[in-house]
């Protein structure tokens, strides 16, 4: 029964890893097409950038996840587990950056549409 559990695993994490390369490439593909459709207009450019940052985003997340099913599920050793974390914060690193270029801020920073608005039904005493 241990045998068939990993053999299942083996081939979820390989799907999952498949699954990850094929968002990349899909995204890298429909970001190309986009951007030769729009390519003289002023946002064609940052239109690309961001297409392929999000397919690239799903892509990683989709890979650090099939990373952690191997790790954890099928190869649980030190070794191992030192090689996942190492992936981990490269990955991470990856994503912090892609993130910072495609939405211009940190992902911890609100949008300026996002933040709270004083209520209209206060009034300020000194306005």
């Amino acid at each position: 029964m241990d045998q068939v559990f990993s053999d299942v695993l083996h081939v979820t994490t390989r799907v999952i890893e498949a699954a990850g390369v094929i968002v990349i490439v899909a995204g890298a593909l429909v970001a190309g097409a986009n951007f030769l459709r729009h390519w003289s207009s002023e946002d064609g450019y940052h239109e690309l950038r961001s297409t392929l940052g999000r397919a690239i985003l799903l892509g990683l997340e989709l890979l650090v996840a099939a990373d952690i099913i191997n790790t954890v599920a099928i190869e649980p050793t030190l070794n191992s587990l030192a090689v996942l974390a190492g992936i981990v914060l490269i990955r991470t690193f990856l994503s912090l950056s892609l993130e910072v270029e495609i939405e211009g801020r940190w992902p911890w920073q609100r949008r300026s549409r996002d933040r709270k608005r004083p209520r209209a039904d206060i009034r300020d005493p000194d306005a």
